[in-house]
């Protein structure tokens, strides 16, 4: 398309100053040759213009399409029914016929949780990514799972999202993962709106959620929707924008009929619609000054100035209902078309390589080169299935391109900006960005922390050697936060586990001054040299500050490897005169369980050294927020379920390297000696 312009362009440039001298002279009949010249002239004019037409008309119908697409993630904490709620989008968006629960009871299962383990477990284990219609816009979806140990996939999916929605139970509130996956949203920037979901279980309280949402998670937010009755008498949904109420009917809720708002609901109704147009007209100038002119609120100028503050970011819309009930879906829906942004609403920023990684914003456009991103690969039944995000251009002629829904793929011919696909025949790693080759951009990749634990792993005989690499290579190229360094290809063997290594560090305490000199006299051309690991117990030592004062070289012995070599010992002989210690990686860990067992839990926590630096009670819920070495929560997802009846969950991410206690440094030094000896 580009290059249709381009010969247009040249075209025209070439022609419009031969035409003017082409005018027809009333005395005189052109030549031959003039007449055949103007001929062609005409013809490339007509050319162009056809080619400026078609070009125009394929820009028009891009636009809409893109205008008309929304790439949405759903993330939840665990077990807030964010796969239920999937399940019901595809169905009311006619993409799967019948409803399956997530534990798959009936032998089926949740369409979203294709592996076995999934239905088995009734959890998410990994994101999965399909595509539905609904009222003729596209919806592109990726289903994240919500448990803690999946995280990564959470992060994979929202990278390449233009919006999200949060799902929080009307029972449990925000819950831990919650807090998580809310802060990888703002990460990435993510535009979303929120769903309460569970309306109808006992104790279901959505204004205290929504309290917490603002309190916890610094959302700027207020309710769209108000729901008729709770618990068991919920019964539908008052839309605060249009102020018109709604009831699902059908077996499956799939009726949805709409009526006036109930006479008993005027008052909170209207109350809360006033509390909607005061939170956004906090965030949006154009509400804002009709709201203080005391001038009535349409419901289209609200739903525009709902869309641009979700759209900025400043503000989040809040809906209701109950997924498992059949009730409050499709509204939702029509908040994702109403209020979450297309790909062109979003700024996507590459890195030019040729340009010493300068960042350039995407137009976002298939008019431009393609800019791709591989964010997740899978090995599926034809080879490596690689999931990309296509930020610019179009892409075709590869040797199989794919639209997923869920483990079920559809082929097509091409894909365009805005679009989440998969293509099967190609090698590559996840993070990789794709090119047309007329430009050398990269796209960030995920936020991946650094490890703070490494695990041995070795295969159980020499043979074997050869598969080991390459399964470990193929776990690297999937998994962005599995780290080796070797070559990718695939395979498997069995393999023996050792105990898992924390990564710690070192540093100094004191000042020590030192002053080596390195000499040696050797006969003729050649030197010799051997370098052995030092320190405390082999850990990379940080934090440190050399200042050289002085030196000296001679003319002729002097050398880079006698400097280096200098340096090393020097660093050997002031090391432990500079009074060493040894760090280990702190966690924030954050435990929510049944005020019951909160002795037990606490008690526990102290003997693994942790510091307890926050306790709050949510309703029957305790919950803790303390620091706690690495070293010492290894094997507790296993002990807090025990000590909790199953009942106990917690989060941990890395907080800082901290000094460990002089016991536990003379047990790791000791124990690295006598590894050295054994060696």
């Amino acid at each position: 398309m580009a290059m249709a312009r381009r010969s247009a362009s040249h075209l025209l440039s070439s022609f419009r100053p031969f035409s003017l001298l082409l005018q027809p002279h009333i005395a005189d009949a052109p030549s031959p040759a003039a007449a055949a010249a103007a001929a062609s002239a005409r013809r490339a004019m007509s050319s162009a213009s056809v080619m400026r037409a078609r070009d125009e008309k394929d820009a028009a119908r891009w636009r809409e399409s893109m205008d008309r697409m929304r790439n949405i993630g759903i993330s939840a904490h665990i077990d807030s029914g964010k796969t239920t709620l999937t399940e019901r989008v595809l169905y009311y968006t006619g993409r799967i016929h019948e409803i399956h629960e997530v534990r798959g009871r009936d032998g089926v299962g949740a369409k979203m949780d294709s592996m076995d383990l999934e239905r088995e477990k009734g959890i998410t284990i990994q994101s999965a990514a399909t595509y539905c219609t609904w009222k003729g816009y596209q919806v592109n979806i990726i289903d994240t799972p919500g448990h803690v140990d999946f995280t990564i996939e959470v992060e994979r999916a929202l990278r390449v999202l233009d919006g999200a929605i949060l799902v929080l139970c009307s029972v449990g509130g925000v819950q831990s993962q919650s807090i998580t996956v809310d802060r990888q949203m703002r990460r990435y920037e993510i535009p979303r709106v929120a769903f309460i979901n569970k309306l109808d279980r006992m104790g279901a309280d959505p204004w205290k959620v929504l309290n917490q949402a603002r309190s916890k998670l610094r959302h700027h937010n207020a309710a769209v929707q108000v729901p008729i009755g709770l618990e068991e008498e919920f019964d539908g949904l008052v839309d605060l924008v249009e102020l018109k109420a709604f009831k699902f009917e059908g077996s499956s809720g799939q009726n949805v009929t709409t009526s006036d708002i109930p006479s008993n609901m005027q008052e909170l109704v209207m109350e809360k619609r006033r509390e909607l147009i005061e939170v956004v007209s906090e965030v949006d100038d154009q509400l804002a000054e009709a709201f203080l002119n005391d001038e009535p609120i349409e419901a289209n100028q609200l739903k525009a100035a709902i869309r641009r503050a979700t759209v900025a970011r400043k503000f989040i819309p809040v809906y209701m209902g109950s997924a498992f009930k059949n009730k409050g879906v499709q509204p939702l829906l029509d908040g994702v078309l109403d209020y979450l942004p297309c790909p062109m609403e979003v700024e996507n920023y590459a890195l030019d390589q040729n340009k010493s990684e300068e960042k350039v914003l995407l137009a976002g456009t298939p008019a431009e080169p393609l800019v791709a991103l591989a964010f997740k690969l899978e090995e599926g039944r034809f080879g490596q299935l690689t999931y990309l995000r296509i930020y610019d251009g179009v892409i075709r002629k590869v040797p199989r391109l794919v639209r997923m829904h869920s483990n079920e793929m559809e082929d097509i011919q091409e894909a365009h900006a805005g679009q989440i696909v998969a293509v099967f025949g190609v090698d590559c790693a996840s993070g990789d960005t794709f090119t047309d080759g007329t430009v050398k951009y990269t796209m960030t990749s995920m936020n991946v922390p650094e490890p703070v634990m490494s695990l041995a792993v070795s295969p159980i005989s020499k043979d074997s050697g050869g598969q080991f690499s390459k399964a470990l290579n193929r776990f690297q190229k999937e998994d962005p936060t599995f780290r080796v360094g070797l070559d990718p290809e695939s395979g498997q063997v069995d393999a023996k586990v050792g105990k898992p290594r924390v990564n710690f560090r070192e540093t100094i305490t004191h000042r020590a001054e030192f002053d080596y000199l390195h000499k040696k006299q050797s006969g003729g051309q050649g030197q010799y040299g051997r370098v052995c690991g030092g320190s405390l117990i082999g850990h990379p030592v940080e934090n440190i500050r050399i200042v050289l004062t002085d030196g000296a070289s001679h003319q002729v012995d002097s050398s880079e490897l006698a400097f280096k070599l200098a340096s090393i010992y020097a660093f050997r002989q002031c090391y432990v005169a500079a009074k060493p210690v040894i760090l280990e990686p702190v966690m924030k860990v954050e435990l929510k369980f049944p005020t019951e067992f909160q002795g037990t839990v606490t008690g526990d926590m102290n003997k693994r050294k942790g510091i307890i630096v926050g306790n709050e009670q949510e309703d029957d819920d305790t919950v803790i927020v303390c620091h706690v070495p690495l070293n010492n929560m290894f094997g507790y997802a296993t002990a807090i379920r025990s000590v909790t009846q199953g009942k106990g969950e917690f989060t941990m991410e890395y907080l800082e390297h901290n000094t460990v206690s002089q016991d536990v440094q003379m047990q790791l030094v000791n124990s690295y000696k006598a590894t050295k000896g054994t060696e």
